[in-house]
């Protein structure tokens, strides 16, 4: 590291006491990667450094020796290409390239989308002078096979060291620099065979070893860069700068400078800078940062929006309400950092084998080398030429690989359609799922009521009473009504109610037209007097609707009963769809977890196509069911992440709805960003197919060494069959991961 970036970042904020995060490229693989970070973290205050392959990400404390770090990481060919501020930082935080190759100039003045641009720089150019040095090893493999027999012997051996110096290089000297430090991985693995290879004088296949284990190398690299970069793609999503709106006049400022109550003007093609309401204007705004959905949603004056999002057809002015660390968006980008560095089960189970089986390998291959020659007389050259094609057959990549680029391409579809999973632990344990819980209001239902049915016996005064009365009235259920009576008569007037009084736990009376009249619920029919018989009828009619589930908003006069209303709770329009598709999707029970009375959970229940219903629960008896039915099967819980979160805690895997809310990023371990439950079947079916893959890629894995292997007993496992095993395995782990990412647009169109 150059004196001019040492002192720089001095001064930064890595003297704060925040982790500091760097971006480093050059890593080679996930067991390599978890190898350097045991190294780093045995330094002086390096016990809580991480090194994540998936993200490409190390997070340090500042107290840590930056250039002995960076000498562990060049051990291995990989090096720091810059250094954000802090690991918890805005998006527009600046960047500082740390790297000594570079000037004090390019340390200043670059934000963070530029760091990003230039990480990939450094990756592509990387990946491109790659590419050139194996097209010329290959060329001159290709020249000197065709040259042999007609040349001399040592102009044909020339040719192919420099083939395999050319392609084999930096896998030689990480090779050696572990050698002496009894740092056995695939590296290692490689730099024997290939030495060995040399030693026996088979230059030929130690070439062609070297170029496909370097094409190797490269595909690996391309695969995970490609999954990297998707995710980065929605990273990118932050604004960088605002136009704040001061007396009239706008001026350009980061978005972290801006406070709770400062305007900001908003362009057509403009990003929203961070949570806050529209104090003027109208305009059709794009969430799909936030939600996933694609279709633009009209935003008036009042109406709150979320960082990120884009202003498409209108001039904006949004008073912020939250700094942006605070907002939706900054909340997500972090989660899903966290997401990306998070290991599985199956990760951290593919570490601890690859852990032990190098040196195992290592092993098995000495014995194959020295027990045949010395105990059973066989000859040395053929046992030494199998020994090391068994190292090659041992290297781990594709084993190590069967899940990371699976696992963040999951990720990334679900984050692109506004499913935020918080690391890959709960992808896996989506794709798991056996049955669903849902909270009934707000989750399966609007959390509204509407009008689903009316009785009534006065036709010419129900409706023009119920209509005077609740016209300005604020209560829910009045609402409901007053919205059922303008769809039924768009155009009608109600004439204004006098001497209104609210009768508690009833309803409202009122004088219309000089008489007086009583709305709410079937407690004003006792103010009716006589006809009785007409009174029985009615109160059968009003048993029959709460048979149903509906509650009842009633109107009477003095002398009779003009009708009443029965109301529920709004299914949403998609839930029977929802759940129609989960059970097509494997989901084997549904069941609907709630505290509303038995009939109305029913009907609910009936029109959502859910299979089991528990009504009248209390919070901690929502609990007490999760917990019994996850003790039989693995079991998630739907709610709106306000009031379900104990229940959502205690499921197996807790799923939050509420487009974005604050308590649903923090509560559930799944949340659905947008207001609905479209896209869940959607994401249960990608986690399914994430965790089918990873056990097809390790079952494949696996299987190619163990054929492999089983070829040196008759001998016939030669050098380039391992490699070409190796390399194959590699090749279909990394396609079989990346094709996750496909069909992002029809998941848009068809609502995933």
């Amino acid at each position: 590291m150059s004196k001019d970036n040492h002192q720089h970042s001095k001064s930064s904020p890595e003297a704060s006491g925040e982790l500091i995060e760097y971006r480093v490229q050059g890593l080679s693989c996930p067991n390599c990667t978890r190898e350097m970070q045991e190294e780093i973290q045995k330094l002086d205050h390096g016990n809580n450094a991480r090194l994540s392959y998936n993200s490409g990400k190390l997070t340090l404390s500042p107290h840590v020796n930056l250039s002995r770090v960076e000498t562990i990481l060049k051990s291995d060919g990989a090096r720091i290409v810059y250094a954000p501020q802090t690991a918890l930082s805005a998006a527009s935080a600046e960047v500082q390239p740390i790297h000594s190759s570079h000037s004090h100039e390019s340390a200043q003045g670059h934000d963070h989308e530029h760091g990003h641009d230039h990480a990939h720089e450094h990756s592509h150019s990387g990946i491109g002078s790659m590419k050139w040095l194996l097209s010329i090893s290959a060329v001159f493999y290709l020249f000197t096979f065709l040259l042999e027999g007609k040349v001399a012997e040592p102009v044909v051996i020339a040719f192919y060291a420099g083939a395999m110096i050319l392609s084999g290089y930096t896998t030689f000297l990480r090779g050696l620099r572990n050698l002496t430090r009894f740092k056995f991985n695939m590296d290692t693995l490689m730099t024997v065979a290939l030495v060995g290879a040399v030693i026996i004088g088979e230059w030929r296949e130690a070439t062609l070893v070297a170029i496909l284990f370097g094409l190797n190398e490269l595909l690996e690299g391309y695969g995970m860069n490609r999954a990297r970069q998707s995710m980065e793609a929605l990273l990118a999503a932050a604004p960088k700068e605002a136009d704040l709106w001061k007396d009239g006049q706008s001026q350009r400022v980061p978005i972290e400078s801006l406070t709770p109550g400062d305007v900001v003007r908003v362009r057509p093609g403009e990003k929203i800078p961070s949570d806050g309401a529209i104090t003027q204007g109208t305009g059709a705004v794009n969430e799909a940062a936030i939600t996933g959905e694609s279709v633009p949603v009209t935003k008036r004056e009042g109406d709150a929006v979320f960082g990120g999002s884009v202003s498409t057809d209108g001039v904006l002015y949004v008073t912020i309400s939250k700094a942006y660390e605070d907002s939706s968006l900054a909340k997500i980008m972090h989660l899903v950092q966290e997401a990306q560095d998070s290991k599985t089960p199956t990760e951290l189970f593919i570490d601890k084998f690859a852990k032990y089986y190098t040196p195992a390998i290592m092993i098995i291959a000495l014995a194959v080398t020295l027990i045949p020659p010395l105990l059973l007389n066989q000859p040395w050259m053929t046992w030494i030429y199998q020994g090391l094609s068994i190292l090659i057959v041992g290297c781990p990549c594709s084993l190590v690989l069967s899940s990371p680029i699976a696992l963040v391409s999951g990720m990334t579809r679900a984050a692109r359609n506004g499913i935020l999973i918080k690391g890959g632990v709960h992808l896996e344990q989506l794709g798991r799922l056996e049955a669903i819980a849902f909270d009934k209001t707000g989750t399966l239902t609007k959390g509204e009521p509407a009008v689903y049915a009316e009785t009534v016996y006065d036709e010419t005064k129900f409706y023009a009473v119920v209509g005077a009365l609740e016209q300005s009235s604020l209560h829910p259920l009045a609402k409901a009504v007053m919205k059922h009576l303008e769809i039924k008569n768009p155009q009608c007037m109600f004439n204004e109610p006098q001497q209104i009084t609210v009768l508690p736990g009833e309803g409202i009376r009122a004088e219309v037209g000089g008489k007086l009249f009583w709305v709410g619920s079937e407690e004003v029919l006792k103010h009716v007097n006589g006809q009785q018989d007409h009174i029985r009828a009615v109160e059968d009619d009003i048993r029959r609707m709460k048979a149903q589930g509906y509650t009842i908003v009633a109107a009477v006069s003095e002398d009779r009963v003009l009708g009443q209303f029965g109301l529920a709770d709004e299914i949403r329009p998609e839930t029977a769809t929802v759940v129609s598709k989960l059970h097509l999707a494997g989901i084997t029970d549904t069941v609907m977890l709630t505290g509303d009375h038995e009939q109305s959970a029913q009907a609910i229940a009936k029109q959502s196509g859910v299979a089991r219903v528990f009504a009248s629960l209390l919070p901690e008896q929502k609990v007490a069911k999760i917990k019994e039915l996850s003790s039989r099967k693995k079991t998630g819980m739907v709610g709106d992440g306000i009031n379900d979160a104990p229940a959502l805690a205690a499921a197996d895997l807790g799923i939050a709805m509420g487009k974005g809310t604050d308590s649903a990023i923090e509560t559930a371990d799944v949340v659905l960003m947008q207001d609905h439950l479209g896209k869940l079947p959607g994401a249960i079916k990608t986690a399914r197919r994430v965790n089918q893959i990873i056990k097809w890629n390790i079952g494949l894995s696996l299987s190619l060494k163990a054929i492999a292997l089983l070829l040196t007993i008759p001998g016939w496992l030669t050098l380039w069959i391992a490699i070409i095993s190796d390399m194959g395995a590699t090749i279909i782990v990394t396609l079989l991961g990346l094709t996750i990412l496909l069909g992002k647009e029809q998941e848009l169109k068809s609502g995933y």
